[in-house]
């Protein structure tokens, strides 16, 4: 559904929680909440909130490892591999 469909007023949410937790079922996009006019919250289903918090951890994961490779903070792969097979 595209996202202008899918930003409803602050009444919306409180009038129909219900109904929102049975759409994500079916439809798993976002919700935009707005309050007089304006975009305050958004509301979604667990699941998908959950893989956007495992995709944010990747990626500052990802960050980090750019960052200490750019100063230098890296060994290659042989001294790694004899660095593991040290500790048990």
């Amino acid at each position: 559904m595209p996202l202008p469909q899918q930003i409803r007023p602050i009444t919306y949410l409180k009038s129909s929680a219900a109904e929102i937790v049975k759409e994500f079922i079916t439809n798993p996009e976002p919700i935009i909440i707005t309050q007089h006019g304006e975009p305050k919250m958004v509301v979604m289903d667990i699941r998908e909130y959950e893989k956007q918090q495992e995709t944010l951890a990747l990626l500052k994961l990802i960050a980090l490892g750019k960052q200490e490779f750019k100063e230098g903070k890296f060994s290659d792969a042989e001294s790694f591999l004899d660095e593991m097979d040290d500790h048990p």
